[in-house]
């Protein structure tokens, strides 16, 4: 059985930072292209940040110079560093793993206070 766990998420006041991380179980992590996705409310789910199996990082342009996604494939952990946070970064963050088919964990809400 696939398990994606996130944790790390709270509230936060802008300019803040926060670290989520996302335990894997039930995949062969290192093959896997991991990644993080977020929901603002009334919002269409979107695209955060990926790192493939081999390392190499995508991030959506809001986020780029402010987050940094990393991997830890020997403890099979994706974690996403945010820094410099701004109150439209408010949404639940999915983690979620890639290869033929997804997995989604539940979600962690991130709320940035003005």
């Amino acid at each position: 059985q696939v398990q994606l766990v996130e944790s790390g998420g709270g509230l936060v006041q802008a300019g803040g930072s926060l670290r989520l991380s996302c335990a894997a179980s039930g995949i062969i992590f290192n093959i896997y292209t991991m990644g993080w996705y977020r929901q603002a409310p009334g919002k269409q789910r979107e695209l955060v940040a990926t790192i493939a199996s081999y390392g190499s990082t995508n991030y959506a342009d809001s986020v780029k110079g402010r987050f940094t996604i990393s991997r830890d494939n020997a403890k099979a952990t994706v974690h996403l560093q945010m820094n410099s946070l701004k109150p439209e970064d408010t949404a639940v963050y999915y983690c979620y793993a890639e290869r033929r088919i997804s997995y989604w964990g539940q979600g962690t809400q991130v709320t940035v206070s003005s």
